[in-house]
């Protein structure tokens, strides 16, 4: 995959197949707009691509809210990839840019700048100043400038629409199952294992504090059954998000207990997959309690089946 970033001039070399978007998650409903943006650029001998923004448009919009995001960029450039997009381009969302209107959009960056001769939107998508660009707009604007334009439905999961929004809404619930059945995958996170308070240790649950992107989403404070990945190799794990109140923490941590593993692996970049949530943080009244209930942890993470 070609990757683009903070273009100014033309910069596509071929006739493109594009969607727009930020794609958080890169989900199942986008996962769609990706397989029909492959199948038209083959049909149509165009480049697939998307056209998606770095950092968030909204932390320029309200840059006061605490946004956080279900894919770090390097997440997202993986999964795109992955699912078999020939071309990404990364733009800023500067002020001269949310000042375009949708039709200066669609002239300026789609037509003199990308090339565009397929178009795809999403069903609620917007575009330009004021949100003055729709599928409307798109429909009028396509036989003057020589581009079709297609708008896809969304991915039904359940009685509702896929999408970034509620996928988020389900990890801030603890609800792994349904956010990995609209991502199609397993959510994750990854960073450096740092030093931590080394209580774990202590009680014979010796675990890696993971640094986590400072702009990921983690899902709700509680324990998990995780999949480790760590020196290319896959364990089973118990992760923990949350301040470790049996012992009157007071700043959030992410740390995982690797079953079957005894290695030194500070410094080093480790990933995990949440497989199933366990319980919500407790405070016990003591670590004899706590140790119990993380023997009963291990034992069900023993016995998952990944």
């Amino acid at each position: 995959m070609i990757i683009t970033e903070n273009f100014t001039g033309s910069v596509s070399q071929n006739p493109l197949a594009l969607s727009i978007g930020m794609f958080d998650g890169v989900h199942l409903g986008h996962q769609s707009i990706i397989k029909k943006l492959n199948a038209i650029s083959e049909k149509k001998n165009l480049e697939s691509a998307i056209l998606t923004f770095w950092p968030h448009p909204r932390t320029v919009f309200s840059p006061n809210d605490d946004l956080k995001l279900l894919n770090t960029i390097d997440e997202k450039k993986y999964l795109l990839e992955k699912n078999g997009l020939q071309h990404l381009f990364l733009k800023e969302f500067d002020d001269e840019f949310r000042n375009l209107t949708g039709e200066e959009f669609v002239k300026q960056i789609l037509v003199d700048k990308l090339r565009v001769k397929h178009l795809i939107i999403g069903y609620d998508h917007t575009f330009g100043k004021n949100r003055s660009g729709d599928f409307s707009l798109l429909k009028k604007l396509g036989p003057e400038f020589g581009f079709e334009v297609e708008q896809v439905e969304a991915v039904n999961y359940k009685d509702f629409n896929i999408s970034s929004t509620q996928i988020r809404n389900a990890l801030s619930k603890g609800n792994i199952i349904a956010a990995n059945e609209m991502l199609g995958y397993h959510y994750s996170l990854s960073g450096t294992v740092v030093h931590g308070k080394k209580i774990g240790r202590t009680i014979g649950y010796p675990t890696a504090n993971i640094e986590v992107d400072v702009l990921k989403l983690l899902p709700k404070k509680g324990a998990y059954i995780v999949e480790v990945f760590v020196k290319n190799r896959h364990y089973k794990g118990m992760l923990s998000i949350g301040t470790n109140p049996t012992v009157n923490g007071n700043s959030l941590s992410v740390e995982v207990y690797i079953l079957d593993f005894n290695e030194d692996i500070y410094g080093q970049s480790i990933s995990v997959n949440f497989r199933e949530f366990l319980h919500d943080e407790i405070k016990f009244k003591n670590l004899e309690k706590l140790v119990e209930r993380l023997d009963e942890d291990k034992r069900l993470t023993a016995d998952f089946q990944f």
